[in-house]
């Protein structure tokens, strides 16, 4: 029995804990349940009696240790509590749970479990010890052993610390008899499946040394890993290793396997991307938000002095601030090109060696469809799988899947094809396919804990850390986010579509011809760059992928485990007309309910195609050819000159363009940038940019034409501002009233200019919506740049104000500019109660000048807040139609937007 007291002793629990438990149940893991559920809490030290808790008293949650743990029975737990402390016990992981009662048992959702919420936390105890260094033969260098807190480390699910528990103590003491009845025994050791080596294939050599055991007694053959008889077959497995069959013999090979090379996978990989935190920065602690989980190391040796050191455990994946996306008009700064292609060059490095460690790795995951046909392990998954999948791969997948830059995933190809090749792999497989709908459970605190006792002299140094993980987007969510990319980048590559040729009855040559060319890259007659197909042919490995991935999962989950997958997958709708039939989205009772729906309304239709097109009246070409038709735009013209070109340069920098921007574009209730583009003409594009919190533009909504010309990437784009009340307000001195943006990225200020290949749209956007709608616009005429504060800047914001709410709030409620009208009313619906605050704010700080459209200004004194100049009027009328709004009325004065 103190064998097994010593067990439970080394997972957490006290001597009295465990002899307690054991006089209950007699097996361990049953006891170490037990115990970890809270059932023998009131047991004290020094105490080896078993005193029951009061029958009705409830047991408060405790955090999960890393050790097995219970089966989460939501049902016996809530029958164990008493409603009292539900508030901090995390039973329920699915927000999406139904009321059901006991009669209607037979209509739960099979997949509650699966599809909880992404708002599910856990608290988990995780144990660090310092890895014990073995000398192995053949190995001139001692190497580390992964310990039971490395091996089990990552939020539980389920009993699965259960199953990792008992691998790691089978695997590393023990004896395994002869399955032939010669009575020959043979000892186990932790170096001989724990070992930690420099790299996986020398691993796989390792393991495959010992694995196939021949008995010295009776000669016969034996797996050393499960115990059980296998046959002397030393045939090769097809795969990226020179791999021996015999290591596919039992689960137990594959659970160790994956484990211990996923483990491999996940320092690789913070590794290759100087993740790690230095020891001595122990002053930049900050909690980690969901979207940057930190990764779970192999511990190096531990010291004395950094307990508080906690971003060594786990490091913080985010380093620094994010890089601004703008440049401005300010200034002679240049970009320091020097060591580019050394790091281009050293990125490929990496990812190479990335791809090939995936590689490797993924010749052990369970497959049936593998080469050659599926092998006993690939039948008989190991329970661990599923969760060295969702605690290490996840880790890696998830940072990978979370790049915002499609042309960055491109170029690294190597890496993300072999990224895929694992995604569609787990997907096709019953024992994993539910992974692709959980969620990713990411750390975002970790605290060390006092030990229960110091550990003995001579022993391994042991540290507790509480670890707090909670839900993020599931590989398949996150995987969505590159296919919306794709899709985009897709539709700009097809450059401009022309009007469908005319039928015709083709000759029985022509129709062999047709034959012939099936399966043949269609070109269409267009010369394509190379860097096009590289590009193109990524974005269809992405479409194929996903489509494979939701083939596999009707396959092995079945049509409503994808349907309810697809129903939380982000959305990027393909035109505004899709809103048409919508309800309006509700305010809320309070400004943070409002702010919610904001965010989220705004982030489903920052980005849409829509019809900006007027068929055209002018009669048809000599040919017989329609004339391209007329644009609602400012470069009509020129976008009819291009009507029907190709140029391949272009068309690859706008799938470039189009993919980052219908996913990047910044949205938030203090400023939002919304894009429409014309669905047949990729380079015809509305923005509209709303003005940003504490600036005098702050809610008033501007309307920008942009037009991607026939340079366009090696020249910027040309951009015309739009809301001047009819050419008569120059809203900033960068924003004429003519339409002219100012701007050092457009060449039409000094300062940082356009670089060809890589600026970009959505800088020149953010640099509009940051430096030029700014707190104090004064300041952006050169010569007044060093008058901040003063009474002439605060009477150009007071100006200002006044001209916003009359064109850029008041004007375009009633005359909505297209094809933004829905946009407009929404943000103004949503943010009315907010807005009477301001508004009401910035008359009572209004001088009483009258409004003047060129920006200069009248220095007569006006008493503050007695305005008689119109500002009040226009106010009052703001805030009628703000109540209409809210009633659902009409509000428009013209024919308003048509999308």
């Amino acid at each position: 029995m103190e064998r097994e007291v010593q067990q439970l002793v080394d997972m957490g629990a006290t001597p009295a804990q465990a002899r307690a438990a054991l006089k209950q149940h007699k097996d361990v893991m049953e006891a170490a349940e037990r115990i970890f559920d809270g059932s023998f809490d009131h047991i004290v030290d020094g105490d080896g009696d078993v005193e029951m808790a009061p029958p009705q008293e409830a047991t408060k949650q405790k955090p999960r240790m890393l050790t097995p743990n219970d089966d989460d029975d939501d049902e016996a737990e809530a029958e164990e509590g008493d409603g009292e402390d539900d508030e901090d016990e995390y039973i329920d992981y699915d927000s999406d749970y139904e009321d059901i009662g006991a009669s209607n048992a037979a209509a739960v959702d099979p997949y509650a479990g699966i599809f909880f919420s992404k708002d599910r936390k856990e608290e988990v105890i995780e144990v660090e010890e310092e890895p014990e260094m073995v000398k192995l033969p053949r190995c001139t260098e001692k190497m580390p052993l992964m310990t039971q807190g490395q091996w089990m480390k990552g939020c539980p699910e389920g009993s699965e610390q259960s199953f990792l528990f008992s691998l790691y103590r089978e695997l590393g003491e023990g004896s395994v008899p002869c399955p032939h009845g010669c009575g020959a025994t043979y000892n186990r050791q932790k170096s001989n499946f724990w070992t930690i080596f420099p790299n996986f294939p020398a691993y796989i050599k390792h393991l495959e040394s010992f694995v196939s055991k021949i008995c010295s007694q009776c000669c016969k053959q034996f797996c050393f890993a499960c115990g059980e008889s296998s046959t002397s077959n030393h045939t090769k497995v097809a795969a990226s290793l020179d791999v021996d069959i015999s290591l596919f013999h039992c689960a137990n090979l594959q659970g160790v396997i994956l484990g211990v090379g996923l483990a491999m996978l996940e320092k690789s990989f913070v590794d290759v991307a100087d993740l790690a935190a230095p020891k001595s920065d122990k002053t930049s602690r900050k909690r980690r938000k969901p979207d940057a989980p930190a990764s779970h190391l192999i511990p190096t040796e531990l010291h004395e002095d950094d307990d508080d050191d906690e971003d060594n455990y786990y490091p913080n994946l985010v380093k620094g601030k994010k890089p601004k996306l703008g440049t401005g008009y300010a200034g002679d700064v240049r970009e320091d090109m020097s060591g580019q292609l050394e790091a281009l060059q050293a990125q490929k490095d990496k990812d190479q060696k990335l791809a090939t460690l995936l590689l490797n790795i993924r010749t052990f995951l369970p497959s049936v469809n593998r080469e050659g046909g599926g092998h006993a392990s690939d039948y008989l998954v190991h329970p661990t799988a599923l969760a060295h999948l969702r605690r290490r791969f996840n880790f890696v997948s998830s940072q990978l899947l979370r790049n915002d830059s499609l042309t960055d995933m491109s170029d690294r190809s190597v890496l993300y094809f072999e990224l895929f090749e694992w995604l569609e792999t787990i997907s096709s497989h019953e024992a994993l396919a539910s992974m692709m709908a959980m969620p990713i459970m990411v750390v975002t605190s970790v605290k060390t804990t006092a030990g229960k006792k110091p550990s003995p002299r001579g022993t391994p140094r042991v540290r507790e850390r509480t670890i707090i993980y909670e839900g993020s987007s599931g590989p398949r969510e996150l995987l969505e986010a590159i296919v919306i990319q794709a899709q985009a980048a897709l539709k700009g590559l097809e450059g401009m579509k022309t009007s469908e040729p005319e039928t015709f009855e083709m000759s029985e040559e022509q129709k062999r011809m047709t034959i012939d060319d099936k399966g043949k890259g269609k070109d269409d007659g267009a010369i394509t760059s190379e860097e096009n197909q590289k590009l193109l042919k990524f974005c269809q490995r992405i479409m194929n992928t996903a489509k494979a991935i939701d083939r596999s999962l009707v396959e092995t989950k079945g049509k409503a485990f994808v349907d309810r997958l697809h129903a939380g997958l982000p959305k990027i709708p393909a035109t505004s007309a899709t809103h048409e039939d919508e309800v309006p989205i509700p305010a809320g009772q309070t400004e943070e309910e409002a702010q919610v729906a904001y965010v989220k309304w705004a982030n489903r239709v920052r980005f849409e195609y829509c019809d900006l097109t007027i068929p055209s009246t002018e009669p048809a070409t000599e040919n017989g050819e329609d004339q391209p038709p007329n644009y609602k735009f400012y470069y009509n013209n020129e976008a009819r000159m291009l009507a029907n070109s190709d140029i391949p340069k272009r068309s690859l920098a706008i799938a470039k363009e189009l993919a980052v921007l219908t996913t990047n574009l910044p949205v938030a209730w203090n400023s939002s940038i919304f894009l429409r583009v014309d669905e047949t003409r990729v380079d015809v594009i509305k923005a509209l940019i709303t003005g940003p919190e504490g600036t005098p533009y702050y809610n008033g909504c501007y309307l920008f034409d942009v037009f991607l010309g026939p340079n366009y990437n090696q020249s910027p784009p040309s951009v015309k501002y739009m809301t001047t009340n009819g050419g008569k307000f120059r809203f900033n001195p960068n924003l004429y009233a003519d339409g002219k943006v100012c701007l050092s990225l457009l060449g039409t200020w000094s300062g940082p200019g356009w670089i060809a290949g890589k600026s970009t749209l959505l800088q020149v956007l953010i640099s509009i919506q940051s430096m030029i709608l700014c707190d104090e616009p004064y300041l952006n005429e050169p010569g007044w740049a060093n008058s901040g504060g003063t009474p002439k800047s605060i009477a150009y914001s007071a100006n200002v104000k006044r001209m916003v709410v009359r064109t850029a709030m008041l004007g375009n409620l009633r005359n909505p500019p297209e094809p933004f009208g829905d946009v407009i009313r929404t943000h103004f619906r949503l943010k009315a109660r907010s807005m009477i605050a301001q508004l009401d704010k910035w008359l009572a700080e209004d001088d009483g000048q009258p409004t003047v459209g060129d920006g200069a200004f009248n220095n007569r004194p006006a008493a503050t807040g007695s305005s008689s100049n119109g500002f009040a009027d226009d106010i009052t009328e703001l805030k009628t139609l703000f109540t209409r709004l809210e009633a659902g009325e009409d509000i428009t004065h013209g024919a308003g937007d048509s999308s």
